[in-house]
């Protein structure tokens, strides 16, 4: 690479990470939206958590094409195009998407709503490909892993100010006597403002003098992925057609919803346990913790997703506080606020300081984000006072990160044995300690991707960037999950439906000893492993 192209674009970085906003900012605005379209369009709970699916479908889709697109030509089809031309097409699909939600929603069509949402994610799909090797690209490589925690930070606020914004802009502010009745103008408004700064954004990329990193290097062909990969794709699949194929065999949709999942794990198992014996063949799926790592990104990602998808419903319950949909910002934004605790806490390792100064920064940097937190949502009149007692999760977060030492086995392991260990509180209390139990688990999630990542690709030598781009794939999780969850608690009932988070976390602490010894069989030390870069 060029010194030109390693040069420091400090005004290119800046507007490369709006993007990491908007990610963290429409992920986010989901716990809000799902409930008020469960309310709007008289949804089940399993209806209502298509939303999730369309979203995060969107991520997989996108990352599908790019894949067997560059398979079939043998080019990895991003890097031939460049990074700067990716980002610009994908904010042009996602402002289609957010221009397609406005007649989407003046039609009062379900499916109509849910097709904008998939458009919008498969552009973010493409951006989030494009963008993380950009922002290595914009500097020197050493110094890549500061700016990928600058532009995680700016996700993280993205999706603290989501759920508030969004909430004000359907409901009004904590401060009106009467939470306003929703209009379609409202939310207009806000897609066409979001449609806006995609295509502001992408203006400014087509116009300026960025570097247009670009690589013509052949890659690795892998014929026997294909085979489990589109097996997924119709376990995908099938969560869409629940209900079409329920109607059609008489057979209740929750078979097919639970059954989609069967298949996904069915179609890892098999590329874990197939034997290898032209390896090549298998590319990246050869070695077993990328295997178990795509099935760790995918509870993972499930689990985050899913205590937040379905938190609204739960604050609907009069033991939950009996919350309509306009009072219930304060706690999703808790929630994806927590996501910001754990990853600021967790980036501080990531700058050349002393132990001492990263010792106090790992305590006191958690407490600031809290505090941001709260201005946040007192700014919009809301009564904060009764979130207060959630220092004491987090002072217990910080003492889980000082005993992970920064080992990404390790700290898996602790963190998933809290998460489950709070959704289990969770299940069993009521009230203020189920909910901020459950919304603990944000903290836990929240420094768990640089750790799952890097234990599965560590020792994958030329096939790291397709087991990387298998990884991305497995954002699946976060389309499946939550369906599965909604499934359940149209059954069992919402607060009872908690138990799949627990199992998620269950799977979590699995990988992190099961992973730990399958690198140790090839001879690698897993205490010498570092974290990658957050999600």
């Amino acid at each position: 690479m060029s010194k030109e192209t390693t040069k420091n674009y400090g005004t290119a970085l800046y507007t490369i990470i709006t993007v990491f906003f908007f990610w963290g900012f429409v992920a986010a605005s989901n716990g809000i939206f799902i409930p008020f379209c469960k309310t709007h369009f008289k949804l089940t709970q399993f209806e209502s958590q298509l939303i999730d699916f369309t979203f995060y479908g969107g991520y997989f889709i996108g990352s599908l094409i790019l894949y067997f697109a560059s398979q079939a030509t043998k080019v990895d089809i991003l890097n031939k195009i460049g990074y700067k031309k990716g980002i610009i097409v994908g904010l042009i699909i996602s402002a289609a998407g957010a221009l397609l939600m406005i007649p989407a929603v003046q039609s009062g069509s379900f499916l109509f709503i849910l097709f904008a949402f998939f458009v919008i994610a498969l552009g973010f799909s493409l951006q989030q490909t494009a963008a993380n090797p950009f922002v290595v690209a914009l500097g020197e490589p050493e110094s890549g892993a500061h700016r990928l925690n600058l532009a995680g930070g700016i996700n993280n606020f993205g999706g603290l100010m989501g759920p508030v914004i969004v909430s004000v802009v359907l409901f009004g502010t904590a401060n009106d006597a009467v939470a306003k009745v929703v209009e379609i103008s409202s939310i207009n408004n806000l897609y066409y403002i979001l449609a806006g700064l995609f295509v502001a954004v992408a203006i400014f990329f087509a116009v300026s003098k960025l570097p247009d990193v670009t690589s013509t290097e052949k890659i690795e062909a892998s014929s026997k992925p294909t085979g489990p990969l589109v097996v997924m794709i119709i376990g995908f699949l099938m969560v869409a057609a629940a209900s079409p194929l329920a109607n059609l065999t008489g057979i209740s949709s929750s078979i097919f919803v639970y059954s989609s999942f069967a298949i996904i794990l069915g179609a890892l198992l098999y590329g874990y346990l197939a034997k290898k014996e032209n390896s090549s063949s298998w590319g990246a799926m050869q070695y077993p913790q990328l295997v178990l790592g795509m099935l760790a990104i995918f509870m993972y990602v499930g689990t985050e997703v899913t205590i937040q998808s379905n938190l609204g419903a739960l604050l609907k319950l009069p033991d939950f506080g009996g919350l309509a949909d306009a009072e219930i910002k304060p706690y999703i934004s808790l929630y994806w606020g927590s996501m910001m605790i754990g990853r600021w806490a967790g980036a501080v390792s990531a700058f050349n300081l002393t132990k001492m100064t990263k010792n106090v920064l790992t305590v006191i940097v958690p407490f600031v984000a809290f505090g941001i937190i709260l201005i946040v949502n007192h700014a919009t009149g809301t009564d904060v006072g009764n979130l207060y007692v959630y220092a004491v999760c987090i002072a217990i977060m910080v003492v889980a990160v000082f005993i992970g030492q920064e080992k990404p086995a390790k700290t898996l392991a602790i963190f998933g044995t809290l998460g489950a260990i709070a959704i289990t509180i969770g299940l069993f209390t009521t009230g203020h300690v189920a909910i901020f139990a459950f919304v603990s688990g944000g903290l836990c999630c929240s420094i768990m991707w640089p750790s799952i990542f890097s234990l599965a690709i560590t020792g994958l030598g030329k096939y790291t960037a397709q087991g990387s781009s298998f990884l991305i794939m497995m954002i699946l999780g976060g389309s499946i999950i939550p369906p599965i969850q909604g499934e359940l608690a149209d059954s069992a009932g919402i607060h009872n439906s908690y138990i799949i988070p627990v199992i998620g976390f269950a799977y979590l602490i699995f990988f992190a000893w099961k992973v730990s010894g399958e690198l140790k069989k090839q001879g690698i030390d897993v205490e010498s492993i570092a974290a990658e870069g957050g999600h």
